[in-house]
């Protein structure tokens, strides 16, 4: 599993952890906002009246209304990357990362304007009576490059396992298992079940889930978000007063967090923003063309509003929630996750009072620019305890108060360790206190809350929600992929593949997986980036239509 996700995540740093890719991402967003205006901001009070139906029309075609489509999408982009995502980018890149999270979502909300109108615009009609959408249409109908069409349709494919499958069931089941003590496996089954039977019955049942799901699921994690800033309002004012400081500077240890850099934060905070809000990555697109409508630039209008909700107001209140309580910096009690460990050949202090400046020293070692000697060899372990003089990191972060456990007992004897990667026995544990990240962490800030200890409920159960809908969406996405590839046939067994897939991530490797979304994400996002600024003309156009049509038809001056 080590060497998978050190071969997963070498990919990563070549395409979705690159800085080309990040770059490619917000500049598309910046010139789409820049050539159309800043329609996020003059079409917003227009995209509101758009989704509550004001200027539907009876002879619209399509399989949902504007707000299913907005809410199928919505549970497809608000999952965990809104609870553990915005907990992850925090634990990198620091304070920071939040802000280039929002960042993102503002020019987002361009980018996503444009790929649903588009995708919209040219989209099909499959010989079952559906619709069907997405940019491989716009590649291959407008564009006339199937190849290309062929490439995003495979990445969907990848992805919707990547981002609505694996880590959605596998933040649900570490969650509720943290939470309830309930076996990941267990939670795995009951939910794997419950989705074949909402995704056997395709868009309409989907649509009918998911209008139900996302208000529901919106509402409960506010009370929860709400009630921890309330609840440490005194630290708000010096959370963002961190933001803003950190946002060129980067974050310097504080602590048991060892520190994060401009750059890293930076890229973090778009790469999360991204996986919290897929803008640009042409997912949206294929719910939004299911929608009723025969002005496809109205479809645009609605998906205005997905980052905004999605990020610049969700992933905003768990932000702060997150700095506000402090946890984002505390060391905690959890077990060790192999993939997360490494292990140094020297012992180091990382309180601020030490005189040596270990703490300097670890904080260059975490960021990459001065590696340490990495152990290797046998650590002697006496009743749970490492007598080897040598220093253990987990979490970028200094253990403190590891322990070694086999088979519920604390362990005696000898662990091998190579290139300080610890060889891990059948029923080995190591336990200690570090810092904690993703979903565990969020969950740790919602029990500094006016809930206490129940807070916890509220992460779980919205995390349940969110993510559970994340994977119905999902689904969809992949299914409409297949049809592009293979026809309907193949739907069937895509889907029975999704379902199993689902179960098996329940108790799959954290990191492997959270490493693998990352890169199905940027294979989506390349060929779907390109494809819009080949239309950006086409889409300049579209809109110029619209706004006459609404004009003429309606009255209303947009």
């Amino acid at each position: 599993m080590q060497q998978l996700n050190e071969i997963l995540s070498l990919i990563d740093s070549y395409i979705g952890g690159s800085n080309w890719f990040v770059a490619l991402l917000l500049l598309t967003g910046l010139f789409f906002t820049i050539y159309l205006k800043f329609p996020q901001i003059r079409y917003f009070r227009h995209a509101l009246d758009v989704v509550r139906g004001k200027f539907d029309e009876k002879d619209d075609e399509g399989d949902t209304s504007h707000f299913q489509a907005l809410a199928t999408a919505l549970s497809g982009t608000v999952g965990t990357g809104n609870i553990a995502g915005v907990a992850l980018a925090i634990h990198l890149g620091g304070p920071a990362a939040l802000f280039w999270m929002i960042v993102t979502a503002f020019f987002g909300m361009t980018t996503k304007f444009v790929e649903v109108s588009l995708s919209h615009k040219y989209r099909e009609k499959t010989p079952d009576g559906t619709m069907a959408g997405g940019p491989m249409y716009f590649m291959k109908n407008k564009l006339n490059m199937k190849w290309l069409a062929v490439l995003f349709a495979i990445a969907t494919v990848l992805s919707s396992f990547g981002t609505g499958n694996l880590p959605q069931v596998n933040s649900i089941a570490s969650s509720i298992h943290a939470t309830f003590g309930v076996e990941t496996y267990i939670t795995g089954a009951i939910l794997a079940v419950l989705l074949a039977f909402v995704i056997l019955g395709g868009i309409s049942r989907i649509a009918a889930v998911t209008e139900k799901l996302v208000p529901l699921m919106a509402v409960v994690y506010f009370i929860g978000c709400v009630a921890v800033i309330f609840y440490n309002i005194e630290n708000i004012p010096s959370s963002i007063s961190r933001i803003m400081s950190d946002i060129f500077s980067g974050t310097s240890a504080t602590g048991g967090f060892l520190g994060a850099s401009l750059a890293y934060a930076f890229n973090r905070g778009v790469n999360r923003g991204l996986f919290s809000n897929e803008a640009g990555q042409g997912s949206a697109p294929i719910a939004h063309a299911s929608a009723k409508t025969k002005e496809p630039i109205s479809e645009g209008m609605v998906a205005i509003l997905e980052p905004f909700i999605d990020t610049i107001i969700i992933c905003s209140l768990t932000g702060l929630a997150l700095l506000s309580s402090n946890v984002w910096r505390e060391k905690l009690d959890n077990k060790f996750q192999q993939t997360d460990l490494v292990v140094l050949s020297q012992q180091y202090d990382d309180s601020k009072e030490n005189p040596n400046n270990d703490r300097e020293i670890l904080a260059k070692h975490i960021s990459g620019e001065n590696k340490l000697p990495l152990y290797t060899g046998s650590l002697e372990v006496v009743n749970g305890e490492i007598l080897s003089p040598i220093s253990i990191i987990h979490a970028r972060s200094l253990a403190e108060n590891v322990s070694i456990i086999y088979e519920d007992a604390k362990f005696t004897g000898k662990l091998n360790v190579t290139e300080g990667k610890i060889k891990f026995l059948d029923k080995l544990q190591i336990h200690g206190k570090s810092l904690i990240h993703s979903s565990p962490l969020t969950s740790e800030a919602f029990k500094r809350s006016y809930f206490g200890e129940k807070g916890k409920y509220i992460v779980s159960i919205g995390l349940l929600l969110f993510a559970f809908s994340t994977a119905i969406s999902w689904s969809y996405y992949g299914d409409r992929a297949m049809t592009f590839l293979l026809g309907p046939k193949s739907v069937i067994y895509y889907r029975g593949v999704y379902v199993a897939s689902f179960f098996i991530g329940s108790f799959a490797d954290t990191t492997i997986i959270w490493t693998l979304s990352g890169i199905t994400i940027a294979l989506m996002t390349i060929p779907n980036l390109i494809g819009i600024l080949i239309l950006s003309k086409d889409m300049k156009s579209s809109l110029a239509e619209y706004k006459d049509h609404m004009k003429n038809k309606f009255g209303a001056d947009i």
